[in-house]
């Protein structure tokens, strides 16, 4: 290799950052990925090996390929995604240690990753990864691709977690051409070559905003407490560790809905990958949470607005099944990145009042009731830098009920069923880096038709036309800002924000 090619080595070594599928195992665990810095991107990482067989040391090349995501938040494990750790072991290595007429090797093995985040270390055990049964190649040597699952790191704190490879334990499972049993032979075990770089990823940790809670008073008269490690291998963290910011429970009447929203996508509402390559679909548990979210709807022909979930007057919280699914396309394949997350949740608004000048002149007051169907809320990237577009968007079918008009004051007898005639699109978009994603949350706009109305008036007295020349028609602007996620298995942004309504964020 010249040494321009060894520089760029290990430059790619060190620079490769990876997402997509692995950013989606760490979604799965809670990690609510949108728009910005997550890009798909397969990565590869050569390595060097020492391996001791029958007492001898040889030299062997290892490689590691899987995903990790780009960037990721305290509490949430990053786990990585397709992991293949492929080792090829020499004809000279293999010679004496596999028996007389092996036909195919298959092999488990375990690796240790060494994961490092402000100043700690802790490990990390990959196994038992196998590989199928393979043959010798002609000279004897092994060639043999390890794969399967891998457990999730979590850190409580913001910072760059570096994960690297450590220790590997291989065992061979020789098979013969009679079709006996495969034997198990001595382990194989292998160390990383000296002065060799073993950097695997690294994962910028960021610390997402969340409302500080007060702290509980402290005694005087105890002695100062351990903060423990701020890095935690495992499915799980524990909270309040070095770097976590401490969280008060929610008070009474504003935590999250006990159940998760029932139902799931409405995949009216999910964009349609760009051409190329078909992404990979990847179901995912999910992570129940809840937000507020407030806003305004314009009434182009009224020329006016309703506040919608009025913050001042009890405000009701989305229920939300984060990250339910993730689509992913990794920029390496035909078509490009392209990365997706889907989340649901159910959406139910208090009614809203307000007064219109109909037709410009006549003071009209009503309450409006609305019934919204399943949301959907998408989040993503399309293409790599520096022509990446990032997309956040939710969308619900919703009817509008009129009810308790009055006309100059007098009440006007509508009826119990003054609706649209049927459901109509709501379709809001985020603009990054002001809407990231669900986790944090922010404004997002969009415009809506509103259908004719029916069901209006009293028997001998319709009052369609005139609710529908009032109110229907397109171009009616609905402008929404939802608050940061409360997650309440780990009480992240506990208990949610009630954001303020679009147009009176700070320095507007």
């Amino acid at each position: 290799m010249t040494a321009v090619a060894e520089r760029h080595a290990r430059r790619t070594r060190r620079t490769t950052v990876l997402t997509g599928v692995a950013l989606t195992a760490g979604l799965s665990a809670g990690l609510l990925a949108g728009p910005g810095p997550a890009e798909a991107r397969d990565g590869s990482s050569p390595l060097a090996y020492r391996c001791q067989v029958l007492g001898r040391t040889h030299e062997v090349a290892v490689r590691v390929t899987g995903a990790f995501p780009e960037t990721a938040v305290p509490d949430r494990p990053i786990t990585p995604g397709d992991p293949a750790v492929r080792v090829a072991l020499p004809p000279e290595a293999a010679a004496g240690l596999l028996p007389e007429g092996t036909v195919s090797v298959s092999a488990t093995l375990r690796m240790t990753t060494l994961v490092a985040h402000n100043g700690r270390t802790a490990e990390a055990s990959w196994g038992r990864l196998t590989a199928p049964a393979a043959a010798p190649g002609p000279e004897g040597g092994l060639d043999l691709a390890h794969t399967g699952p891998v457990p999730a790191v979590t850190v409580t704190g913001p910072g760059d977690v570096d994960f690297r490879a450590g220790d590997i334990r291989l065992e061979l499972h020789p098979g013969t051409a009679d079709g006996a049993e495969p034997l198990t032979l001595p382990p194989v075990e292998c160390t990383p070559a000296e002065g060799r770089d073993t950097l695997l990823a690294t994962v910028r940790v960021l610390q997402p905003p969340m409302r500080p809670s007060s702290p509980p008073a402290a005694d005087p008269t105890a002695p100062p407490s351990d903060p423990g490690p701020d890095l935690v291998p495992g499915p799980s963290a524990p909270s309040g560790g070095r770097g976590s910011a401490a969280r008060a429970e929610p008070p009474a009447g504003d935590a999250c809905p006990e159940a998760p929203p029932t139902g799931g996508f409405d995949e009216s509402f999910v964009p349609e990958p760009t051409p190329g390559e078909s992404p990979r679909v990847i179901d995912l548990p999910g992570r129940h949470g809840c937000a507020y979210v407030v806003g305004l709807a314009n009434v182009r022909k009224l020329g006016g607005a309703m506040i919608v979930n009025d913050p001042a007057r009890n405000p009701q919280k989305i229920n939300v099944m984060a990250v339910k699914r993730t689509v992913v396309r990794p920029g390496t394949r035909p078509g490009g990145n392209y990365f997706r997350a889907d989340s649901f949740g159910e959406i139910a608004l208090p009614d809203a009042e307000s007064t219109f000048l109909a037709f410009g002149f006549q003071p009209v007051s009503a309450r409006v009731e609305f019934t919204n169907g399943p949301l959907t809320i998408t989040t993503g990237t399309i293409g790599s830098p520096p022509d990446r577009v990032n997309f956040a968007m939710a969308g619900f079918y919703q009817s509008l009920r009129i009810h308790d008009v009055t006309v100059n004051g007098t009440p006007l007898d509508v009826g119990p069923a003054c609706r649209t005639a049927r459901p109509f699109r709501v379709v809001l978009h985020g603009e990054f880096p002001h809407y990231q994603n669900v986790l944090f949350g922010g404004p997002m706009r969009g415009m809506v038709t509103i259908p004719e109305f029916e069901g209006c008036g009293t028997p001998g007295e319709d009052l369609d036309p005139l609710f529908s020349a009032a109110l229907s028609g397109p171009g009616n602007l609905v402008a929404m800002n939802q608050g940061p996620l409360c997650v309440p298995v780990s009480q992240l942004s506990c208990p949610p924000d009630v954001p303020v309504l679009p147009g009176r964020e700070e320095g507007d």
